[in-house]
Formats: C-alpha cells, structure tokens, sequence
C-alpha cells in the first residue's frame, strides 16, 4: 500500500497514464518480462529511485521512463524485502499488488 505522502500521486491521472505507458513500451520492447529476471512477466512499475516527499513531485523522478522498471512480483517484493536480514516476512501483497494482512496460509501468525 502507497505510504500517505504518496497517495495523491499514485491516484492522479499522470501516474496512470505514465504507468501505462511504460507497460505499453515494455510489451512492444520484449512482451512485457520482468527487467530484473528476464524470466516471468512484468507485474508492476517500480520506481528505480525511492519516492520520498521530497522528490514525488519532481517528475524527473517520479514519472521519467528512464528511472522505472516492469518488474515481476517476487523481484519487486526481493527488492523491498533485502535488507530484512533474513527476519520473517510481514506483510504479504494479493495479484494487484495491494497488501493483504498476514494470516496462516502466508506465513503471518493470525
């Protein structure tokens, strides 16, 4: 789920039609792989540099094709979950890539 500073954003029209777009020119470029592992299809458009609120606004940043990825679902969670140190995973994201609460069938504790 969008951290608040960023909800704005990823709700607003530019980020839609930025998104679609990338996805767009990855399809045409190699049918959509992931850019990571070149070996599943793309699952979301992830920001190469971190969002922050100080730079969401800056569309050099936040809506710049160079600074993107298509990347598949479990090189995406890879990258957000790498510094976790080997500690349990806590959070969990359904097909859409929204997060779904931990419970016994993925590994949470409720």
């Amino acid at each position: 789920m969008a951290k608040e500073f960023a909800r704005a954003f990823y709700n607003s029209r530019a980020w839609q039609r930025c998104r679609d777009s990338y996805i767009a020119e990855r399809i045409s470029i190699d049918g959509g792989l992931c850019e990571h592992c070149h070996k599943k299809p793309g699952y979301i458009v992830h920001h190469e540099i971190l969002l922050t609120p100080a730079n969401i606004d800056d569309p050099e940043i936040s809506l710049n094709h160079e600074r993107l990825a298509y990347v598949c679902k479990q090189c995406h969670d890879e990258e957000h979950y790498a510094d976790m140190n080997g500690e349990e995973r806590r959070i969990y994201f359904d097909e859409e890539g929204q997060p779904i609460p931990p419970s016994k069938n993925n590994g949470g504790g409720g």
